[in-house]
């Protein structure tokens, strides 16, 4: 039997100290692609604290910059739902 945890919708946009710690996912499918799918893709590089899709895209938060890094390195290119992802760590504006 698994656990699964329900992560936060919030990834700490406004928080200049986590900001390389979250993750930006380009061209996600979001018509095929829930939340919970995203999470569980993302969790195998580390705790995920926070996860929000939104039209087309998606932010993952984790609990620390390794992690995120990790995940940028391992699913960079990944084909989702038909669509090539692009994730990058994530930029304030």
């Amino acid at each position: 039997m698994s656990l699964k945890v329900q992560t936060s919708n919030i990834t700490n946009k406004n928080d200049p100290k986590s900001i390389n710690s979250r993750v930006f996912i380009g061209n996600l499918n979001t018509a095929l692609v829930k939340k919970s799918d995203v999470e569980t893709i993302f969790s195998k590089y580390g705790r995920v604290v926070g996860c929000s899709v939104h039209k087309g895209y998606a932010f993952v938060q984790y609990s620390n910059e390794r992690h995120a890094r990790a995940a940028v390195l391992g699913e960079n290119g990944r084909v989702l739902a038909g669509q090539t992802l692009g994730e990058s760590p994530a930029h304030s504006s």
